[in-house]
C-alpha cells in the first residue's frame, strides 16, 4: 500500500532569517499553484522560484504536499482574520446593516486571491486539511451565533443555532460561488448589486 504524503513541516522556522526562507517558500508554492498547477510543483522547481537551496527546503518541508498544506493554512488564517475584524467591528450594529457588512467583507475575503483560492480548495483533499476547513467554519460559525444572540430582539426566528447555519452557509455559497465562477462578471455594479441582494435574503429570513 502506497504512503500517505507527509503533510506536516519538519520543523517551524524561529528565527528572522528562517522564517524568511520559509515565507519564500510558501509563497513561491502558491505562485506555482497557480501559473503552471500542482503536478509541475517539484519541490527542486519551488525551491528554484523561491531562490533557496533544495537542502534548505528539506530542512523544513518533507514534500511539496507539506508546503502545499502550508500555503492553504496561511491562506485561511488571512481569511480568517478578515471574518474576525468583520464580526467584531459589526457587534453593535443593528442587523440590516452587519448583515450588509459581513456579505461584503465574505466576497472581499474571497478576492484576496480567487486564482489561489480556487486551486487550493481543489487541493484541501489531497492535503488533509479538510479538518482545519471545518473548524475556521466551526468557528465563523459560533461568531456569527453570537451576534444574533446579542440581537436577539431584532431576529424572528427562534432556533438561532440553525439560523446561524443557515445564514453563514448562505453567505459563504454566495460569495464563493461569485469569485470563483464569475469573477470576470464581478464589477464594482454587480457587486453592489450582489451585496444588496445576499443582505436582502439573509435579513428577509432573520427578521
Amino acid at each position: 500500500m502506497a504512503r500517505s504524503p507527509l503533510t506536516e513541516p519538519r520543523k517551524h522556522a524561529a528565527q528572522k532569517r528562517s522564517r524568511a526562507t520559509v515565507d519564500a517558500l510558501i509563497e513561491a508554492t502558491a505562485r506555482i499553484l497557480v501559473t503552471e498547477g500542482f503536478e509541475k510543483a517539484s519541490t527542486n522547481r519551488i525551491a528554484e522560484t523561491a531562490g533557496v537551496s533544495i537542502g534548505s527546503l528539506y530542512q523544513y518541508f518533507p514534500g511539496k504536499e507539506a508546503l502545499v498544506a502550508a500555503v492553504i493554512d496561511r491562506h485561511h488564517q488571512e481569511v480568517m482574520q478578515v471574518v474576525r475584524t468583520a464580526l467584531a467591528e459589526v457587534a453593535s450594529q443593528p442587523l440590516e446593516k452587519a448583515v450588509r457588512k459581513l456579505v461584503a467583507v465574505a466576497i472581499e475575503a474571497h478576492r484576496i486571491d480567487p486564482k489561489l483560492h480556487r486551486v487550493l480548495t481543489e487541493q484541501i483533499p489531497r492535503t488533509g486539511r479538510l479538518e482545519n476547513v471545518e473548524a475556521f467554519n466551526r468557528e465563523a460559525l459560533a461568531l456569527f451565533r453570537n451576534y444574533l444572540e446579542q440581537h436577539r430582539d431584532e431576529v424572528r426566528v427562534a432556533d438561532l443555532d440553525l439560523a446561524a447555519f443557515l445564514c453563514a452557509t448562505a453567505i459563504e455559497a454566495v460569495a464563493h460561488t461569485a469569485v470563483l465562477y464569475r469573477s470576470d462578471e464581478l464589477t464594482d455594479a454587480a457587486f453592489a448589486a450582489l451585496v444588496d441582494e445576499a443582505t436582502r435574503l439573509v435579513v428577509g429570513y432573520l427578521k
